[in-house]
């Protein structure tokens, strides 16, 4: 009797292992990871990468070029997608999505970061940049002049002209009382040309400079509604007047009037000439 009672019990606890290993099983296999590929489709034209996290595994990945991804996920893991230009986004992967699909598509919205109000008032400024200098009081002069320092008033030099100082700097010849020397460098650029092509790139050089300070003194709306150049010809529409006498002769002489006239009457020209009409 003895003997049976303990093959029962014998039994009865293979049986109970038996279910706790089936339900550690299941359990385990409820918990199985799967790969979740879908695709960002962010609200705007641009493309960039997105951080896509898995916050409950502490996994992440980042979006190709076109926004597909793919991660590891299990039931009721919380993705998070992220990026500087597009709002935050959560995704729950709940059962419809664990166990309905393998592919999601999530649509994110841009990021607009709205700026404070700017108020100049209390400051007794009234926007326009003209009027408000002549009424602005600045701190001291701290500059180079304004401290004496050694040097203060030597003229920057650009690099042709610096190469052109190295080359042609000085006297032909020097006397001394005890004898006398050729400046060999001098001549030797004379005579080779260099001297010549230097001055002809500091030409060059002061005469692109001019006409950048005239680009950026003009706003480009005026550009495209008075000259009518499209804002992708503005730079070549420069370089068309540049290279006119005429145009250095006027910025030389600083009539802004006459200048305008002139750019008036050219842009016409160009414009004629690309068949822009």
């Amino acid at each position: 009797m003895a003997s049976k009672v303990r093959i029962v019990s014998s039994i009865r606890a293979r049986v109970i292992i038996v279910c706790i290993l089936l339900l550690g099983c299941g359990l385990a296999f409820g918990q199985q990871k799967k790969t979740l590929i879908g695709k960002v489709v962010p609200d705007t034209s641009e493309n960039s990468s997105v951080n896509v996290q898995n916050i409950s595994a502490r996994t992440g990945t980042i979006t190709d070029s076109i926004g597909n991804f793919q991660i590891l996920v299990r039931p009721n893991d919380t993705l998070v997608f992220s990026a500087v230009h597009l709002k935050r986004k959560t995704v729950i992967i709940n059962d419809s999505i664990y166990y309905g699909t393998s592919y999601i598509v999530v649509p994110m919205e841009v990021f607009v970061n709205k700026l404070r109000e700017v108020v100049v008032q209390p400051y007794n400024l009234s926007g326009k940049l003209t009027q408000d200098l002549n009424t602005l009081k600045l701190q001291k002069d701290v500059s180079a002049e304004a401290l004496k320092l050694p040097n203060a008033d030597v003229k920057i030099i650009s690099q042709s002209e610096n190469k052109l100082h190295d080359a042609d700097h000085g006297k032909f010849f020097y006397y001394y009382i005890i004898g006398a020397a050729i400046n060999v460098n001098k001549i030797l650029n004379r005579l080779s040309g260099r001297t010549k092509m230097l001055k002809e790139r500091v030409e060059i050089d002061k005469k692109y400079q001019q006409t950048q300070d005239i680009r950026t003194s003009i706003v480009d709306s005026l550009f495209l509604n008075e000259l009518k150049i499209p804002h992708e010809r503005i730079s070549d529409f420069m370089y068309f007047c540049e290279v006119d006498k005429q145009f250095q002769k006027l910025v030389s002489e600083g009539n802004q009037l006459l200048l305008w006239e002139y750019l008036l009457a050219r842009g016409e020209l160009y414009r004629k000439n690309n068949g822009l009409e």
